[in-house]
């Protein structure tokens, strides 16, 4: 079939599938160095205790099979393994069959992580990365040329992404519509970069013309995706630098650079395409069937999206082939960040000997500078943003937190930047004090070398220790 393949796309797509398998790789190491702590079998939400209550059909994992972390850690390894030989190329030398299989073996080791994840796999951009690995499995290789309708399910892929995000602001949070919510959202952001303190000191007008172009980004450019070339490359390579500009203004994981990812395939970029045979006929029809399944379950998130009681970040099938997707329906106005403190103290006083725990990239100390960390993710960081936000977020994860800390347990101190406490001197206790920050000012800055200014709010969790149950705070 002439119509079933777009030549012309053929860099485009080698382009993107060796940037898909970038961001996998970094999906499973941050799997394979972050899971003992999270979800091992003595982590704060253990795997075990959830595959015990949910069934296999709501949540599909290899891991309903059999559970240990030595099988969770072969599972993150293998995908980093099969990331990086994708990434290398490897399926450009395989039969087209064989390199299809060989794509698939990620997703389907990824979702059987993302679907016993619980918390820390709560976030937009894992069933993102599932979505788009899913296509990438039927987008060919070396053998075919692109087949046109995994090219364009890939720009309606982008293009919720996109319109899904822009509607959620207009119906959310009034400043998204006054064009202000830029004034805080670079000091209130989950995880702040080393730019975001200057990003948050731009004038405010500019801050109003941000907000204007994410607009327009976001809700008029996404429809210029199906229009003909050179204007759906035009559209595409507007919302990559959209895209690199938030990359420059924060840490927000992989979500950036794979939506820059998702925008490759809809780039026309100059190329001298090699002559391949036609596509073969089961190819054509796995390719039809696929997108005709697709095309289908995309009716419950169009529904979604366009209904006024639209939700972010939703995926209506365990599978998560077809998902909702949005960011920041409402921004906070007040950053809180919960400070964690332990003391060797027997009875612990208020004027004690408390010692901070520093995390990786959440702020503390206010003189430490935020680090850059995306596209890798810092899940418990993140955890943290939102715990402040509302005690009802941290579950039952942060009263286990504490009492690993309380342990000096090796696989969560591995998780933070430096712990206060030598490895054979626990701590006896551990509290939690909420504090709210705020940038510093340029003359603050230049005065104390802070780049935050922190106020006590309250008490988050009272002295807890081990003898004694750890109360939820």
């Amino acid at each position: 079939m002439d119509w079933f393949t777009a030549p012309g796309y053929w860099l485009s797509r080698l382009v993107f599938q060796r940037a898909l398998a970038g961001v996998y790789l970094v999906a499973f190491l941050t799997a394979a160095l972050q899971f003992r702590a999270l979800l091992g079998e003595r982590g704060m939400l253990p795997v075990p205790r959830f595959v015990a209550r949910v069934p296999f059909r709501r949540a599909p994992s290899l891991f309903h099979w059999r559970y240990s972390d030595r099988l969770f850690a072969a599972c993150s390894w293998t995908g980093c393994a099969v990331s990086a030989a994708l990434l290398a190329g490897v399926d450009g030398y395989l039969p087209l069959g064989a390199a299809m299989a060989l794509w698939l073996v990620p997703w389907a080791l990824y979702l059987s992580i993302v679907n016993v994840g619980q918390t820390w796999y709560g976030f937009g951009w894992e069933s993102l990365l599932l979505e788009t690995g899913f296509l990438a499995v039927f987008l060919g290789n070396d053998e075919v040329a692109p087949p046109v309708v995994v090219l364009f399910l890939l720009r309606w892929l982008l293009f919720r992404v996109e319109f899904g995000a822009g509607l959620i602001k207009m119906r959310g949070d009034a400043c998204w519509r006054n064009l202000t919510c830029l004034h805080h959202h670079h000091e209130t952001q989950p995880m702040p970069g080393p730019l975001s303190w200057y990003f948050h000191h731009l004038p405010g007008p500019l801050h109003k013309v941000e907000v204007a172009a994410n607009h327009l980004t976001q809700l008029v450019v996404p429809f210029l995706l199906f229009t003909p070339q050179p204007v759906a490359t035009a559209a595409a390579a507007l919302m990559v630098l959209t895209q690199l500009w938030l990359v420059l203004s924060g840490n927000f994981a992989w979500l950036n650079w794979i939506t820059i990812v998702l925008a490759v395939p809809a780039l026309r970029l100059p190329y001298d395409t090699p002559s391949v045979p036609g596509a073969p006929l089961w190819y054509e029809v796995v390719v039809l069937v696929v997108a005709a399944l697709l095309l289908f379950l995309s009716y419950r998130p169009v529904v979604n999206m366009l209904s006024r009681r639209q939700v972010m970040n939703r995926s209506f099938d365990p599978l998560h082939l077809v998902n909702t997707y949005g960011a920041f329906g409402s921004v906070s106005r007040v950053r809180h960040e919960i400070v964690v403190e332990g003391t060797l103290d027997e009875v612990p006083r208020e004027d004690g000997d408390w010692r901070a725990y520093e995390f990786r990239g959440k702020p503390g100390d206010p003189r430490r500078w935020p680090r850059q960390f995306a596209p890798y993710h810092l899940r418990l960081d993140w955890m943290m943003w939102f715990a402040a936000l509302s005690p009802g977020y941290a579950g039952t994860w942060f009263a286990a937190l504490v009492e690993r800390l309380l342990e000096n347990d090796p696989a969560t101190l591995r998780l933070l930047r430096r712990s206060p406490f030598p490895p054979d001197r626990p701590p006896r206790h551990v509290r939690a004090r909420l504090f709210r920050y705020r940038y510093t000012t340029w003359r603050e800055l230049r005065e104390t070398g802070a780049c935050w200014e922190r106020t006590y709010v309250r008490e988050y969790l009272p002295p807890t220790r081990l003898t004694a149950p750890v109360r939820e705070p």
